[in-house]
C-alpha cells in the first residue's frame, strides 16, 4: 500500500501541489498535517508511521516535508528500512524501494555524518588552539560589575522591606527570575 504524507507549516499555505503529486503517484491514502517542521510532536505523522506495515511505501512530496532535521530524517528513514517499509520522495532522488535509492540515501546519510564530524573536529581544534594561547572558553565566573551593583541594590531594597519584589524588579528593570537568581550568585540566598 502506498500512503502519502503532505505537510505545510502554516494554515496560510496550501497543500494542493503536494496532494496533486501524491494522487498522481498512486497513493492509496493521503494524510495531511499543518505543523512546523521543527516541531517534535506531529500527531498526523505519528499516525502515518503507525499505519505503515512491512511492504508498504511512504510517499512524500519532498524530504523537508518529513524530517525536522537531517539527523531526524536519517533516523526516521533507517527505522522505515528496518521495518521493510519503502520511502519515496517525489522531488528528491530518494526511493528506498530500489537498491539505487538506498545507495543515494546512504550517501546522504554519510555526508550528514561527515559534516557533523567535521564541525566537531573544527570546534575541538579551535578550543585546543585557544587554550594553547591561554584563553578559556565559557562564560566568566561570577557577576559582571554592573550586574553585581544591581544585585546589591536589589538585596538592599528587599531587606528594607518597603517595596514588593515586583516593585523592586520594575524599579531596577530586571526580571523576577534575575532577582531570585542574582542573590544565589553572590551569596547562598538573596532572601536568606
Amino acid at each position: 500500500m502506498n500512503i502519502g504524507y503532505a505537510r505545510v507549516s502554516t494554515k496560510d499555505q496550501t497543500l494542493d501541489l503536494q496532494l496533486d503529486a501524491l494522487k498522481k503517484a498512486g497513493c492509496d491514502d493521503i494524510l495531511t498535517e499543518v505543523a512546523s517542521g521543527a516541531k517534535t510532536e506531529r500527531p498526523v505523522l505519528a499516525e502515518v508511521l503507525s499505519r505503515l506495515r512491512s511492504g508498504d511505501v511512504l510517499v512524500i512530496w519532498k524530504l523537508d516535508r518529513l524530517g525536522r532535521s537531517l539527523k531526524h530524517l536519517v533516523t526516521l528513514t533507517n527505522e522505515l528500512i528496518e521495518r521493510k517499509i519503502g520511502l519515496v520522495s517525489l522531488n528528491d532522488p530518494i526511493d528506498t524501494t530500489t537498491p539505487q535509492g538506498r545507495l543515494v540515501f546512504n550517501i546522504f546519510a554519510s555526508l550528514a555524518e561527515f559534516e557533523r564530524d567535521l564541525i566537531k573536529e573544527r570546534t575541538n581544534a579551535g578550543l585546543k588552539a585557544a587554550r594553547a594561547r591561554g584563553k578559556t572558553g565559557g562564560r566568566p565566573k561570577g557577576l559582571a560589575k554592573k550586574a553585581a551593583a544591581t544585585a546589591m541594590a536589589a538585596e538592599t531594597l528587599y531587606k528594607e522591606g518597603d517595596l514588593s519584589v515586583k516593585q523592586i524588579c520594575e524599579r531596577l528593570d530586571i526580571a523576577k527570575g534575575t532577582f531570585y537568581g542574582s542573590g544565589r550568585t553572590r551569596s547562598s540566598s538573596m532572601l536568606g
